[in-house]
């Protein structure tokens, strides 16, 4: 069982976001409303995040990909499936990765690894960033309840959100976030195991407390 910790607020002060899209964007506000320095990338350059950065302010800065890689601590990627090859390696070894991607083949086109189900989005990008120790999260939620939902530890009914990972320590370093962020967290096992909270699955989208959100794991067929 993952237990929220201090480590978090006390090593941790910049997060790395790759993709700023609508997920990325509310994780950005988050990040800053809680402390934290943000170093945001999108494809299309550092230029067309000028109105974002201004909104979250002076704990925000625009960068490339390969410059949020590496100012991050922890870095989140929140690109689409089509755009895992363009993450930077080198910049990541080492380093916590989180995934928050899911698979629509209608908006990805046909991924047979995926069609088959012998892998995951998560394991797709660990494969491709072997050095570094990604962490699914925050892919099961919509953008605006990211916000919207956040609530504080001990807050009766908490939403919870889904941690799955194959380096212990990068999961807790998650779970930290996530509590500290507004949500329980409940621990899928390994990476592989994060289909149990992909598209389709009963995990996916609803508001759940932990309890319920463990039941929808184990509901989970494919």
């Amino acid at each position: 069982m993952l237990v929220a910790t201090e480590r978090w607020m006390d090593t941790m002060t910049t997060i790395g976001i790759i993709g700023a899209g609508n997920i990325g964007s509310q994780l950005a506000r988050l990040a800053v409303q809680h402390g934290h320095q943000v170093v945001i990338a999108n494809s299309r350059g550092p230029e067309t995040l000028a109105d974002l950065v201004a909104e979250l302010g002076d704990q925000a800065r625009a960068a490339t990909r390969d410059e949020a890689a590496a100012a991050g601590e922890v870095v989140v990627v929140t690109v689409p499936l089509a755009a895992i090859e363009t993450i930077p390696a080198e910049p990541l070894v080492g380093k916590v990765v989180i995934d928050t991607n899911n698979y629509y083949w209608e908006r990805d086109g046909h991924i047979a690894a995926l069609d088959d189900e012998s892998t995951t989005t998560a394991e797709l990008l660990q494969d491709h960033l072997p050095g570094a120790r990604v962490v699914k999260a925050f892919n099961h939620i919509g953008a605006a309840d990211l916000t919207g939902h956040a609530t504080p530890a001990g807050t009766p009914d908490r939403r919870a959100l889904v941690v799955a990972g194959d380096d212990a320590e990068a999961k807790q370093v998650t779970a930290d976030l996530i509590d500290e962020f507004g949500f329980d967290v409940v621990d899928a096992g390994p990476l592989a195991e994060g289909w149990r909270i992909q598209r389709d699955t009963p995990g996916y989208g609803p508001r759940l407390t932990a309890d319920q959100l463990r039941d929808a794991l184990q509901a989970a067929t494919r």
